[in-house]
């Protein structure tokens, strides 16, 4: 055997990916942003006590130097606050830049398609190429016809002497249908959500941004609408999202379903559904009087009822809703899968640790079966 066909594996200790300064800390200071709720003082205070125990910097290159690159490179800049006095503020580039680190954290380096459309179980006259084949049929459009593939037929039947191409010959790739989704996250802000020393918004707030990124960049024909819900429901940009804090609010679920149903309602797509992410029991709905009747001790059957109202309601518009509770209280369970029984939707019961993926892959088995 020469010497060059010689094959081996050489193993070398690992090296960790070389990162300049900046990167370094611009990653913590990312996840540092949405702790805070987009408090950059904040945010910067914990940097400086990071690096007093962990030595991030050097003299050569300091956290006052990390803070004027953040400038230079747009991501922050000087404006005036509230009370007159001036400051810094992250940028719009900040909030991409988060979005993003949330996509890539909790979905991992997903491949993004060219379209970002939604594919459907039923072949048909779409325009996804599916490397399946059938005979022609009339009706069918000559762009579908595959010209390689008759020209074989022919060949094959006819011969090359007398080559012809009949419309037997003909053959026409199958193509899948494509749709597309309107979504509704619903995110539970009442107090419960950081109540018992344990942090949920937090995880709340990076499984939607990872959820944004994720549909503008790789579905963007897809809609996302991001509402959350304490006392009352109100709509949210995903701009506003590293901002969002938890309130000193009850859980009114209806009122967030029935924001949900109202912004589904005005969306064309076919395709729709609501995400709805919770910790809590339902214990508030606003009377018809405007005023609001709130109970937090067990299970409200007033309450209850009224959830259990919305989701038949949802149902017969067909709008699927997936509870994502996290929280593992039996009688909450109990709630939850009579309030999916009468919604026919689903129910996952969860702690905070792979919550993003498993909103994520419900995400993409709903775009391939939510075809009507």
């Amino acid at each position: 055997m020469s010497q060059e066909n010689k094959r081996a594996f050489y193993f070398k200790l690992y090296e960790p990916e070389n990162q300049s300064p900046f990167d370094k800390l611009f990653a913590i200071f990312k996840e540092l942003i949405v702790h805070t709720s987009g408090d950059l003082d904040e945010a910067i205070d914990w940097l400086r006590e990071l690096d007093k125990e962990y030595q991030l910097t050097d003299e050569a290159y300091t956290i006052d130097d990390f803070i004027e690159d953040l400038k230079k490179r747009g991501f922050i800049r000087d404006e005036t606050k509230e009370d007159g006095s001036s400051g810094l503020g992250i940028t719009a580039k900040t909030e991409r830049a988060i979005r993003q680190q949330a996509l890539d954290t909790i979905f991992g380096d997903l491949k993004r398609s060219g379209s970002g459309n939604h594919k459907s179980k039923h072949p048909g006259s779409g325009d996804e190429h599916t490397g399946e084949f059938r005979e022609y049929r009339f009706g069918d459009s000559l762009e579908k016809i595959s010209l390689t593939e008759s020209l074989r037929n022919a060949q094959i039947n006819h011969g090359m002497d007398q080559f012809q191409l009949s419309e037997e010959d003909l053959v026409v790739e199958e193509s899948l249908h494509k749709s597309q989704m309107s979504t509704v996250l619903m995110i539970d802000i009442s107090h419960s959500m950081i109540l018992y020393g344990e942090d949920r918004i937090t995880p709340a707030k990076k499984v939607a941004m990872a959820l944004a990124e994720l549909i503008t960049t790789r579905y963007p024909k897809d809609t996302l609408d991001i509402l959350v819900f304490g006392n009352d429901a109100w709509s949210i940009s995903i701009k506003d999202l590293p901002y969002l804090k938890v309130g000193p609010y009850h859980t009114n679920t209806v009122a967030g379903l029935q924001l949900a149903m109202d912004i589904l309602r005005r969306k064309r797509n076919t395709n729709k559904q609501i995400f709805m992410i919770t910790d809590g029991k339902p214990s508030c709905v606003k009377l018809p009087n405007g005023e609001y009747y709130m109970n937090s001790n067990g299970l409200d059957e007033y309450i209850v009822d009224k959830c259990y109202t919305q989701a038949q309601q949802a149902r017969k518009l067909h709008i699927p809703i997936t509870t994502f509770m996290i929280a593992r209280d039996q009688y909450l369970q109990r709630f939850v899968n009579e309030f999916t029984q009468a919604n026919q939707g689903k129910a996952f019961y969860t702690g905070l640790k792979g919550l993003g993926e498993m909103i994520f892959e419900d995400y993409e088995t709903n775009r391939k079966k939510r075809i009507k």
